[in-house]
């Protein structure tokens, strides 16, 4: 039995694979954001199977203890001189043209920051030897400040680490929770890399209890954590490096995505990920997932590789509000599962997008979760109409005061999605009408053809079981460690100079893969170069290749428009991701029958169809389709609503909709 478990804003989902049977069983219970472990034990408890399974679970205890600042008690140890490093962060600035902007905190205040005597030249030569009394002072000192968590940031302790290791050794003596730049991040541009290192001391003491207590209720032997690279790692890594897995819960969406994708026969895929609280969206050109290296997290900068997702605040559970100037809003806020929405009847009293979507009779409220939760379908219609009235709408032909203001709700919170996804297509250098747009999460169903549309984009695939996609990924997912170094060689260099630093990366992969179990024919190792123009502040990373730097300016072209071939160019760091290959459950096929849907129809519902403008609309009879009765080769044409037991789709008028042999339906966007 595998078990794949992703913590949502909202829900906490569970896909359980039985590999014996070959069946899945997926299921969800609400979140409890105040103790999150409780919702996995009580899931856990609804899949006792009498067996101990193989669990991977994403988890947002990283993230959130990051987001809300709630993370140990932390101090930061570098080289006399640099104590400033977090502080003074970069010249750069979010928003060039607000004279008013705010640079986030630090994650660890100044007072916190400590200089230890030493140094090490940008060779890796030792200038000026650690003294033993210089890490005892050090430890008196941390230890009457009451700090749990020390993050060690040398300043070039990426081409000589001999310093941090005996730093690390004696404050872990000392009792302390220490994590180093040169096991977390070995690579060069100090504030960056002591960022890293700092969000993982502040993190992974919280991670280290969640996990600890997990590990001790749940029935398994085998229990892994997504990473935010697309792959798994042990508990016992994630323990300690918890900052890899900062965004393990959207990773797994899109590893689940892919992996639907290129079983349907789709290699060129836009993942939407909308749940309760968020939307979530990467690109996918030829198969190959997009993972970055820059990402932020509550402005602070992560330099670890990551899945290229975007994220906006724009989910079901998003609030709409008027802002004091009158205009609708809607999100970031969420109401998250506790309140919730207010058609919950949990204490909700602000209206969200999914109120909107049930004002408009795209959901089904005696439908929702199978009919285990019935949704209040008056409630929302007060707080719709009472935010009308504040927003001074005109309730349009055929429509009520309600039914207006949520049209106007689910086209701004479009709005909001279109740009995401924008930003990961068009600002990628990439077409959105060359790619598959994949659906997924509770909401994503509901919104989907409508953002196709707008995009230009023809073709959605929604999969079954889209809700709860991300926990499926997570069974999908590979063992994926990765090694970087840095090298700053010339183009000049020869072949060797490459090839060496990558050797040891890869003999460390090997080695640390196969210790997670895996044999040699089930190990892949990938070898990059991150390379830029002499001169140039960013890289680009390239897989290792002999005509590199040809790669690199077609590459450069690709995503900024140009690129200048004469132009000298720099290998700047090697990296190695190791990868050890795992199994994914095999997804249920069925045989192609009759194209006729009669047979999974429920009834036909009014349902508030938006205009050419988003702003007018029309009450129009709607059939409503049962989507775990649908078979292959069934079609059918929208205007149309599907009702699965974890998620609902909207398909708008001239939509052609077709069920492929694995139960995915694809819809050509009329």
């Amino acid at each position: 039995m595998r078990i794949g478990i992703d913590i949502g804003g909202t829900f906490t989902d569970f896909v359980l694979f039985d590999e014996d049977a070959g069946r899945f069983t997926t299921f969800k219970v609400l979140s409890t954001p105040a103790n999150p472990a409780q919702a996995v034990l009580q899931g856990m408890t609804g899949a006792d199977t009498g067996r101990r399974p193989a669990i991977i679970h994403g988890s947002t205890v990283a993230t959130n203890a990051l987001l809300e600042r709630s993370g140990a008690a932390t101090a930061f140890v570098t080289t006399a001189g640099f104590g400033d490093i977090l502080t003074i962060g970069r010249q750069s600035r979010s928003d060039i043209y607000d004279f008013m902007a705010d640079r986030p905190e630090p994650l660890i205040h100044r007072l916190h920051c400590f200089e230890i005597n030493e140094r090490v030249d940008h060779h890796g030569q030792i200038l000026h030897p650690l003294a033993l009394q210089e890490i005892e002072a050090l430890a008196g000192r941390l230890q009457a400040e009451g700090l749990q968590s020390i993050a060690v940031s040398l300043l070039f302790s990426f081409m000589n680490p001999a310093h941090e290791a005996r730093i690390a050794e004696g404050l872990r003596k000392a009792g302390f929770s220490v994590s180093v730049s040169s096991e977390i991040l070995p690579e060069f541009r100090e504030y960056e890399r002591a960022s890293t290192t700092a969000i993982n001391a502040y993190v992974s003491p919280i991670m280290d209890r969640y996990l600890a207590d997990l590990e001790r209720e749940l029935p398994t032997d085998d229990f892994r954590v997504m990473q935010s690279n697309g792959g798994s790692i042990s508990a016992a890594q994630a323990r300690v490096q918890a900052v890899r897995s900062i965004l393990s819960g959207p990773a797994g969406g899109v590893v689940g995505a892919l992996h639907v994708a290129r079983t349907a026969g789709f290699e060129q895929v836009i993942t939407f990920d909308m749940g309760g609280t968020s939307t979530d969206v990467s690109l996918s050109a030829g198969g190959l997932v997009g993972v970055t290296s820059e990402a932020e997290i509550g402005g602070l900068p992560i330099r670890i590789p990551v899945i290229d997702i975007h994220t906006v605040g724009s989910g079901g559970g998003s609030i709409a509000y008027a802002d004091p100037g009158g205009a609708l809003r809607v999100g970031p806020q969420s109401a998250g599962a506790d309140p919730g929405p207010v058609c919950y009847d949990r204490g909700g009293s602000q209206p969200t997008v999914t109120d909107a979507d049930l004002a408009l009779g795209r959901l089904a409220p005696d439908h929702f979760l199978g009919g285990a939760m019935r949704l209040d379908v008056e409630a929302p219609r007060r707080v719709l109409t009472e935010l009308g009235q504040m927003l001074s709408l005109q309730a349009h032909p055929g429509l009520d005061l309600a039914q207006t203001t949520a049209l106007g709700i689910v086209a701004v919170a479009n709005a909001h999605m279109a740009r995401a996804l924008r930003v990961i297509s068009v600002e990628r250098g990439f077409d959105p009408a060359d790619f598959v747009l994949l659906s997924f999460g509770g909401s994503g169903g509901l919104h989907c053809t409508e953002l196709a549309r707008s995009l230009g984009m023809r073709k959605v695939l929604i999969p079954p079981g889209a809700s709860t996609l991300s926990a499926y990924g997570m069974l999908t997912a590979d063992v994926v460690k990765d090694y970087v170094q840095t090298v700053m060689l010339p183009e000049s260099a020869a072949a060797s100079d490459l090839e060496e630093p990558l050797s040891e990366l890869a003999q460390r992969g090997r080695r640390d893969i196969q210790a997670e179990g895996f044999s040699d024919e089930l190990i892949r190792l990938n070898p990059m170069v991150d390379v830029r123009y002499v001169g140039q502040s960013y890289e680009l990373t390239i897989p290792f290749c002999d005509e590199l730097a040809a790669a690199f300016h077609q590459a450069h072209r690709r995503i900024y428009g140009h690129s200048e071939p004469s132009a000298p160019v720099e290998f700047v760091n090697v990296r190695m991701q190791a990868v050890g290959a795992v199994s994914p459950p095999p997804l249920p096929i069925g045989e192609t029958g009759d194209a006729d849907p009669s047979a999974a129809l429920l009834e036909h519902r009014p349902v508030v169809l938006g205009g050419t403008d988003q702003l007018q609309g029309t009450m129009t009879e709607v059939p409503f389709y049962d989507g775990e009765a649908l078979r292959p080769g069934q079609r059918f044409k929208g205007p149309a609503v599907v009702v699965q037991k974890d998620t609902t789709i909207f398909l708008g008028p001239n939509d052609q909709s077709a069920v492929d042999s694995y139960f995915n339906l694809i819809v050509e966007i009329g």
